[in-house]
């Protein structure tokens, strides 16, 4: 059983940056066996995938963060961040992390796929 736990999520101004974490529960698994990606969701629009970074370490971004967006991974500790640069009013939303044990080990925002969920971090962004 895989637990995660975002935290990170903030208020800042149009044109800031933020970090947002996710980490895994410390039970006995091997997070670089999980596939990891972020997604948001504001109130009335259905959840989108946001980035995801694989066991083989290849990423994938949803076409408004490319280039602002990186997710990154830390196996040892068990943590995925996504370090969001220049951040506009649209990026508000709650962000939520989710991971799965894949067969195919690329990246994938297809979240059928993900099995397990965070509870979610507020991100605001004030124009």
């Amino acid at each position: 059983q895989v637990h995660l736990v975002e935290s990170g999520g903030d208020s800042v101004e149009a044109g800031g940056s933020l970090t947002v974490s996710c980490e895994g529960s410390r039970n006995r698994y091997r997070y670089s066996e999980y596939s990891v990606g972020w997604f948001r969701q504001t109130p009335g629009k259905e959840r989108e995938g946001v980035a995801a970074i694989g066991c083989d370490g290849s990423t994938t971004y949803a076409e408004p963060v490319k280039g602002r967006f990186t997710i990154s991974k830390d196996n040892f500790k068990k943590i995925v961040y996504l370090q969001m640069n220049n951040l506009e009013p649209g990026d508000k939303a709650t962000y939520y992390c989710a991971a799965y044990r894949p067969i195919v080990w690329r990246a994938t925002m297809s979240q059928a796929e993900f099995r397990y969920w965070g509870q979610g971090t507020q991100v605001t962004v004030s124009s």
